[in-house]
């Protein structure tokens, strides 16, 4: 299956130590081969990245590696295909604008007989994998709910959580979902997650021999909190979701929560 990776932060802060972990997973200390994508959220704007190659071998993601955009809000995803060909329409991460927000999403996992249950009519996917099919569904239902008149954020990402967990039914539905404000985190079987406050300290990649001292990267007042598939460091404490829980998070903090 997929690997995902986020992170909010209560500061615009770069992803580039994380991200270099997720990507030597695509291909070379993982078998996540089918391409891959990040998003960066700047206020109600967003920038995405993708490429059908292997991160470990995209030159694009090299160039992230080395090019450090500064967010509070990022979602991004290594592919392994089980369901659409290998192509840049079926690479996650998947956006729609919703209320004149950007909405992002990706999704690690495999769903079965949806096909009769997944069917959106606002929102269309572009590539044939089940995961934009049920992201379609789900702001499809969230349109459909609220109507012209959009309810407040956190009650909006209550309500996806919600309607999230309906399509745990159908199979593996691991999933990140984020307006720019809020991250929500919703695991079916696998995700992790930690927040990095004040005081600082070193952290180690498992996947390549990168160090980094966080303490000369950010001020006592910055707080970060990044969410993976598996753990990307060897000497952090991850906190490991609950299958079937939600987290809601908000400049870092977690400000709603289910289970």
């Amino acid at each position: 299956m997929c690997e995902l990776l986020a992170m909010s932060a209560n500061v615009p802060t770069d992803i580039v130590f994380s991200f270099t972990g997720l990507v030597e997973r695509g291909g070379k200390t993982g078998p996540h081969r089918d391409g891959w994508g990040i998003t960066f959220y700047d206020g109600p704007g967003s920038r995405t990245f993708k490429d059908s190659d292997p991160s470990c071998h995209s030159e694009v993601a090299s160039m992230l590696k080395s090019y450090p955009i500064k967010s509070k809000a990022v979602i991004s995803h290594i592919r392994q295909a089980n369901r659409g060909r290998i192509s840049l329409e079926n690479t996650h991460p998947f956006s729609r604008e919703l209320w004149g927000r950007n909405w992002t999403f990706a999704h690690n996992g495999q769903l079965s007989d949806y096909k009769s249950v997944l069917v959106p009519q606002r929102f269309r996917p572009v590539g044939t994998t089940d995961s934009e099919l049920a992201f379609c569904t789900l702001l499809d239902r969230l349109a459909n709910h609220y109507g012209d008149t959009p309810p407040s954020r956190e009650r909006a990402f209550r309500y996806l959580a919600k309607e999230g967990k309906t399509l745990q039914q159908l199979g593996v539905f691991n999933m990140l979902l984020s307006d720019g404000r809020y991250l929500l985190a919703l695991c079916g079987n696998n995700l992790h997650w930690l927040t990095r406050r004040a005081p600082f300290g070193e952290a180690k990649l498992i996947d390549t021999e990168v160090v980094i001292d966080f303490k000369q990267e950010t001020t006592p007042n910055d707080v970060v909190t990044v969410i993976a598939t598996k753990p990307l460091t060897s000497n952090e404490q991850w906190q490991q979701m609950d299958a079937g829980s939600w987290i809601l998070f908000r400049d870092g903090e977690v400000v709603a929560e289910g289970r």
